[in-house]
């Protein structure tokens, strides 16, 4: 693949903007068993992409075909690219993420679901529809793992009621926790496997209780890394996207 097309599907500019790029000098590739990359001016050179590594503005940067992230989102924060009272998660993600160019009207990385502004946690973000779709789409069932801060002590009988199913406001069939599990009197761990507005509050709410602080710690069989602090990225890996599918 030629230079430019790699830089333009990576998110760094049209292939006129790429190709300035390169003929500006701002572009290096890594070659194979080299510590440092070489400077390439020929925005026509062709190179494998399996494996590429660049240095873009002084940047490194590793080719993916199909871009698969994990953020940790912090609170004050919304998952929408036109946030209407707090910052958005994208503002957390460096420009040619936000820019990767897609078949259909949105560009770059999607957030897989949402979190309301202050809750925390594993965000999955990807440019790749089907993926999204699959660990989005309630006919799916992917387990999501809440880690719950309520007002009031959690007494058994809210826990039943919660594995049981509650009825929220706008869906008579019963929406019920796949798992829940008690951490301390005030502090739950539940598993739903489907996602509503505002889910767990409403579901809180339904037995009596009230939600003070929310974090997802684990989607599927991932887990948010410890050593991932709020605000920060990363690619997912292959293990880690493993756990995934």
């Amino acid at each position: 693949m030629q230079l430019q097309d790699i830089l333009f599907s990576q998110g760094f500019g049209t292939r006129r903007v790429c190709a300035g790029l390169v003929q500006q000098g701002w572009v290096s590739v890594y070659q194979p068993d080299s510590p440092e990359p070489a400077q390439c001016l020929d925005a026509s050179m062709d190179f494998a992409v399996e494996g590429l590594r660049l240095r873009v503005q002084g940047v490194d940067w590793p080719y993916h075909a199909k871009a698969y992230l994990m953020l940790h989102k912090p609170a004050g924060t919304e998952c929408s690219q036109k946030p209407s009272a707090h910052p958005s998660v994208y503002t957390l993600l460096p420009a040619p993420l936000r820019q990767r160019p897609a078949k259909g009207a949105l560009s770059g990385v999607q957030a897989v679901g949402r979190l309301d502004q202050d809750t925390t946690g594993l965000l999955l973000l990807s440019d790749d529809g089907q993926f999204i779709h699959r660990m989005s789409s309630p006919k799916k069932h992917v387990p999501k793992v809440y880690q719950v801060t309520t007002k009031h002590p959690v007494d058994a009988q809210q826990i039943k009621r919660l594995l049981a199913g509650v009825v929220l406001d706008d869906d008579p069939k019963p929406v019920l926790a796949a798992a829940c599990v008690q951490q301390d009197a005030c502090r739950i761990d539940l598993t739903l496997t489907e996602g509503k507005y505002h889910q767990v509050k409403r579901m809180i709410a339904a037995v009596g209780n009230r939600v003070e602080a929310l974090h997802r710690s684990r989607i599927g069989d991932l887990e948010l890394p410890e050593d991932l602090a709020p605000g920060q990225w990363r690619w997912l890996n292959v293990d880690e996207l493993a756990l995934l599918t």
